[in-house]
């Protein structure tokens, strides 16, 4: 097939990761679908454990604090900013986190 993608599922994703302000984040905030991930771990990482379906790890980054579901207090703040944030979507889920 032309065009045929061949790229690694890790690769698929880093190549969909982008810079978005909160203007676009918000909606994703509103349907409870938003989540702040951790610096220190890469977007893409993250995005191939939701994409797998991989509970335990996703679990287990919630639990230690590095993916947190954004509440009120960070979409209040993020709001009042012309911060721009690094955004994944792992749909439904949006991963992002501020650069």
């Amino acid at each position: 097939m032309l065009g045929e993608d061949h790229s690694t599922t890790v690769e698929k994703l880093e190549k969909y990761t982008g810079t978005v302000n909160w203007s676009y984040l918000s909606p994703h905030f509103q349907a409870g679908v938003l989540y702040f991930v951790d610096p220190e771990l890469k977007l893409a990482d993250v995005g191939f454990a939701f994409s797998e379906n991989q509970k335990d790890q996703v679990g287990a980054w919630l639990k230690a604090g590095d993916l947190v579901k954004i509440g009120d207090l960070h979409a209040e703040q993020w709001s009042k900013d012309e911060a721009e944030f690094e955004a994944l979507v792992i749909s439904p889920f949006v991963l992002c986190r501020p650069i």
